[in-house]
């Protein structure tokens, strides 16, 4: 069983927190139609290199298992298919410019009328309230504007973006929960809902205890590059021979690593570092020295050391490494999936594991259009020469 077989979800998203959004709930068991302009695709289609034999490998991080229907949507025809599959779906996820869809005939209002159990997922940079609800939004000066950017970096360096587009990704799982509990809701209710979700909502809430720090203190939040703001010590320490992620989470944990690691029991003995918050309000004293002791041995023996001791710790790993790792092996997070264009494709596997309703088995994202035919008919009734016809026009157009 698939959690959410049966839920059918009208993906009018592009690029990367709609589509993330909905590839999970594809990953549960929803059939996606992922809407697609005829001649371009998603915007992320031509986001190259990296590619594979001309195909955008962005695009395949966020489309797997979905259905790619070609429908031009800026004409009063597509925008009526657009309408009938609305009637027949569950979920809509869109982010397109506020008004956009209301002047296409797809605003929530009007097809709340005609599907009361639509719930409506609108996905913006600034939300669709507010002075900036017009304003596109994109990740990287959402990045700058959230604050997260401020507090990324060296102490002493420039700003610095995270390297993943990392508010369009928790956009869209907050756009996923919010979407499972509004299908929750709706067994209750037996209505829809419009859900709003922006990409700076959601940066500002990243800043988690940074955030309530400053609420709490109204002290302006620093950059500590790879140290941690309150936990000490949590960074990187170089090695004899490479570097070492270090990561003390409490004070038994530094006392075992004092005693029984670094062999050094006057750190632990010593008042200034026995507590974490004197750790932290000491940092300029205790970070040398243990930097000093680091440096005396290779990083794989510092880490079965720390590991023994019970104190975590790990290597900082290239990405060619992760997906070598016996982690990545024994959890099975790469699947390679059958491709009719590529004979199969290596992609990275849903991180939901269920017990009782695993996720589905996943297929290779869909090249522009696939399943225009096939949904059209199926879901519509549309006959071989309607679908024909329409196909013709979008070529055209």
């Amino acid at each position: 069983m698939l959690v959410l077989q049966g839920v059918k979800v009208l993906d009018l998203s592009r690029v990367l927190a709609g589509p993330w959004c909905t590839q999970t709930l594809a990953d549960l068991g929803a059939d996606v139609w992922k809407i697609e302009e005829p001649t371009r695709g998603d915007d992320t289609r031509g986001w190259m290199p990296p590619e594979i034999d001309g195909e955008s490998t962005y695009f395949l991080c966020c489309n797997r298992s979905k259905q790619s229907v070609a429908i031009d949507m800026k004409g009063p025809e597509g925008q009526g298919i657009v309408r009938r599959l609305a009637e027949k779906a569950d979920v809509l996820v869109e982010n397109f410019r506020k008004g956009t869809l209301e002047r296409f005939g797809l605003g929530y209002e009007q097809l709340s009328t005609i599907n009361p159990r639509l719930i409506y997922c609108s996905i913006s940079g600034y939300g669709r309230t507010g002075s900036r609800a017009s304003e596109a939004g994109y990740d990287f000066a959402i990045q700058a504007e959230s604050g997260l950017m401020a507090i990324t970096g060296e102490p002493d360096g420039s700003p610095m973006k995270h390297g993943m587009a990392i508010t369009d990704i928790i956009t869209g799982m907050n756009a996923t929960q919010a979407i499972l509990a509004a299908l929750l809701a709706r067994v209750t209710t037996g209505q829809g809902q419009l859900i709003d979700v922006s990409l700076f909502d959601s940066a500002v809430a990243l800043l988690a205890n940074v955030g309530t720090g400053y609420l709490a203190t109204g002290s302006e939040p620093k950059r500590y590059g790879n140290a941690h703001a309150t936990v000490v010590p949590y960074q990187l320490f170089d090695t004899a021979d490479g570097v070492l992620a270090l990561a003390v989470g409490n004070d038994l944990q530094f006392r075992n690593m004092c005693i029984q690691v670094l062999e050094r029991p006057e750190l632990w003995s010593d008042e200034r570092y026995q507590k974490n918050r004197d750790r932290a309000l000491n940092r300029e004293t205790l970070i040398p020295v243990l930097a000093d002791v680091f440096f005396t041995r290779g990083t794989a023996e510092w880490i079965v050391l720390l590991k023994d001791a019970g104190v975590p710790a790990g290597q900082v790993r290239k990405v060619s490494e992760v997906f070598s790792s016996p982690e990545v092996a024994e959890r099975e997070i790469v699947v390679e999936v059958p491709d009719e264009r590529h004979g199969s494709v290596r992609l990275t596997a849903s991180p939901l594991r269920l017990s009782g309703t695993p996720v589905r088995p996943p297929k290779a994202p869909p090249r522009l259009g696939e399943h225009t035919s096939d949904v059209l008919a199926r879901e519509l009734g549309m006959s071989e020469e309607d679908i024909r016809r329409i196909k013709v026009r979008s070529s055209d157009s």
